[in-house]
């Protein structure tokens, strides 16, 4: 277990943890949606021999050891496999992290018009604090499906020249009634309405504002109002990720949960050489409202996928199948709470992370005597404290926060599931789900140097 990192770093190494900093700010400035990830992870595992598994299968190839492909899964998911010179029967080493992070979901008839004003009617997506969402400026990203087949792209906010959007709160001069309400009643769901437009639209004589934005909707960004129906967009903090504090040792930015997990578990798959337990990085979507659906880790897209490899590698059985699921080992990529002094009664003594300490191990999570957890085994864990050590890593143990003040759940109880060891394992933060998130640039760093070593783990 570690003490705070920085001054243990030589110049060459400081040099590299800025550095590493430098390109998961550019991907999570350039990522703010699931499908952002995806393609941003396509582009970069290409350049680095990753297959299109579709592509190997149309083509009936083989695969053997050393191959490296990866499937893409509606767009929203993905997962990247390097096959190592052991059987894949013997088991995979696992890094699993989601792509998903809280934000407004547009509702699928968002426009309307009040007050000679036009609004877009959002849905929240998991966890977050209403009131912390209000005055700021706002992006929109996502994508707008059309009728014809054709599939508009959407991101509009984080441009210089672009205009960006805000969702109002009320002005302190009329507050009486309002600062006397609950934190989680201050701003009502069905309030976070986007303001998005104030000039009519000339001889228009019923909601005009609207019609103006429904104009510009169509001649600047070609879709129509009825589009939205078919649409998946998503409303998020406008504006870049930063470097935070004077010496910038710190990234303050929109998605770090769990992006940030996702960014380095990425690279270190991507950077592995010649590894003989094959090796894989998953990215998942719909991890914040339960990991349902298609594109979530309840899915069995990744089990049809290690069937599909095992397949054109001439080893396809059922059996072999669950084999290689039950003999794997798995890092649920996930982020943890980070120790904040100024709200240090919410934290658990002795048992919390903190900033520079390093990548944290969470043996469980859940919520309130461990309800909804995966509870890692004391033999994996002192697997995992031994290839941490081996390779040098700053590490630390957690648990999130104080016992009967909340709790949280990832994704890895699902693929324990399978039988494999599973343990939780990634950065701290502060203001986790909240539309800025911060992080430790020593943490980040260090959050890759464990990854990439426990992908090299032999068995």
């Amino acid at each position: 277990m570690s003490e705070v990192v920085w001054n243990k770093y030589s110049k060459e190494e400081f040099e590299n943890v800025m550095k590493f900093s430098d390109g998961y700010i550019d991907f999570l400035s350039d990522s703010k949606t699931e499908r952002a990830c995806v393609k941003n992870a396509i582009a970069l595992a290409k350049s680095y021999g990753y297959r299109d598994i579709k592509e190997v299968i149309e083509n009936k190839e083989i695969l053997k050891a050393q191959d490296k492909v990866y499937v893409n899964m509606m767009n929203k998911s993905i997962a990247l496999m390097h096959i190592g010179s052991n059987p894949l029967e013997k088991g995979m080493n696992i890094l699993g992290a989601h792509i998903d992070s809280p934000r407004l979901d547009l509702k699928q008839n968002p426009l309307y018009e009040d007050g000679n004003l036009a609004y877009l009617d959002t849905h929240y997506y998991g966890g977050v604090k209403k009131y912390q969402w209000v005055t700021l400026p706002l992006a929109i990203h996502g994508v707008v499906c059309l009728k014809d087949g054709t599939t508009v792209d959407i991101a509009i906010g984080d441009k210089e020249s672009d205009p960006v959007f805000v969702i109002s709160d009320l002005l302190i001069h009329l507050s009486a009634d309002q600062l006397q309400k609950k934190a989680n009643e201050v701003i009502a769901g069905e309030d976070l309405n986007v303001t998005v437009g104030s000039i009519p639209l000339e001889n228009e004589e019923k909601d005009a504002v609207k019609a103006n934005v429904a104009k510009i909707l169509k001649s600047t960004y070609g879709f129509e109002e009825e589009d939205f129906v078919s649409a998946e967009l998503e409303v998020v903090p406008a504006g870049r990720a930063r470097s935070c504090g004077f010496d910038s040792s710190m990234v303050l930015g929109y998605g770090h949960d769990d992006r940030i997990c996702a960014y380095t578990s990425l690279v270190a798959q991507l950077e592995a050489e010649n590894v003989k337990r094959t090796a894989v990085c998953l990215l998942v979507d719909k991890e914040e409202v339960g990991s349902q659906g298609a594109t979530g880790m309840h899915s069995m897209f990744f089990e049809n996928f290690v069937a599909e490899v095992m397949e054109c590698m001439g080893d396809y059985s059922a059996l072999s199948v669950k084999r290689a699921m039950m003999n794997s080992t798995m890092l649920s990529s996930d982020v943890s709470a980070a120790h904040d002094p100024i709200y240090a009664s919410a934290s658990s003594p002795r048992n919390q992370a903190e900033f520079g300490k390093g990548i944290v191990f969470n043996k469980y999570t859940g919520a309130r005597g461990k309800s909804g957890c995966n509870d890692a085994n004391a033999e994996y864990i002192a697997l995992i404290r031994r290839i941490m050590d081996d390779h040098n890593v700053a590490w630390q143990t957690s648990e999130l926060g104080k016992v009967d003040q909340g709790g949280g759940g990832t994704i890895a109880y699902i693929l324990a599931n399978y039988g494999m060891q599973v343990i939780d394992c990634g950065v701290a933060l502060h203001n986790m789900h909240a539309p800025f998130e911060l992080a430790s640039k020593a943490d980040i760093y260090e959050a890759k140097k464990g990854y990439a070593a426990f992908l090299t783990y032999e068995g």
